[in-house]
């Protein structure tokens, strides 16, 4: 199977899944769930991607199990902070004024604005992992297992930092303040370089491949979302106002790669 054809099916499994998650949510309104879904799905399009092309088994099953293992681990983390904490306010927020200022139901609001805008973005950022596993040759080499290894690191690396957010919160002392120890002592968003990490590893495990090798356009467009869009500046606008002693924090420790806290 060409990249062609192989992409223009997962677009339509994912469109299908992507209508069905919005009908369920229709009937519970409320949206949340989609966060999950966005690793979900791309193991899902990592699957069928393994199972309709012919490309080199070996490389096949390395990007599956990478994808898998991100995926997998970031989607029950998510699941699990949707049942523990309830709704997205961000969602309740955005849906909320939508109806308010432009007088749309929860339907076409949810329909528009989450999930028209996540399936492309879903679809685009996987990439690697489709277009990856399409090409028969040339044998793993070199550049699959360097991108392999700066996956699983960048696995580990948002594993470690939710873990330490996690058992922050939970103590009632750290009520009101700012998390700034372990990985948070040296990049104000560790998940996020650490789903970085991830998938330009995963590029870089493709792009042995010429199909592959344009992929890069994924793990770019998700570094510039978790930088520059609905990632960090979302957060850190809400922090601001919530807590006075994020400005500093802010001025002393790295937006995005790891350094030592500036003095």
């Amino acid at each position: 199977m060409n990249a062609a054809t192989l992409l223009a099916i997962n677009a339509l499994i994912l469109v299908g899944c992507f209508v069905l998650l919005w009908a369920i949510c229709l009937k519970t309104r409320d949206v949340t769930p989609v966060d999950s879904f966005w690793a979900f799905g791309m193991v899902i399009m990592g699957l069928t991607s393994f199972a309709l092309t012919d490309g080199l088994y070996e490389r096949k099953l390395l990007l599956l199990g990478l994808c898998a293992l991100w995926g997998v681990r970031l989607g029950s983390y998510m699941v699990w902070r949707w049942r523990s904490h309830g709704s997205d306010r961000r969602y309740v927020a955005l849906l909320g004024k939508a109806e308010a200022k432009k007088g749309w139901g929860f339907g076409k609001a949810s329909a528009l604005l989450v999930f028209a805008t996540q399936a492309p973005l879903l679809f685009i950022v996987c990439l690697p992992v489709q277009l990856g596993q399409v090409a028969a040759g040339p044998p793993l080499g070199a550049l699959a297992v360097a991108g392999a290894a700066l996956a699983l690191f960048g696995v580990a690396f948002e594993s470690i930092g939710d873990a330490q957010l996690v058992a922050f919160k939970r103590n009632p002392a750290n009520a009101g303040k700012v998390m700034q120890s372990g990985l948070w002592r040296f990049t104000r968003h560790p998940n996020y370089f650490g789903d970085a990490c991830a998938w330009w590893g995963i590029y870089l495990v493709a792009a042995e491949t010429a199909p592959g090798v344009w992929s890069f356009i994924g793990p770019a467009l998700l570094t510039w979302t978790l930088m520059k869009w609905s990632g960090a500046p979302t957060v850190e606008n809400k922090m601001r106002k919530q807590k006075p002693e994020y400005a500093e924090y802010m001025r002393r420790t790295s937006g995005f790669v790891p350094m030592p806290p500036r003095a």
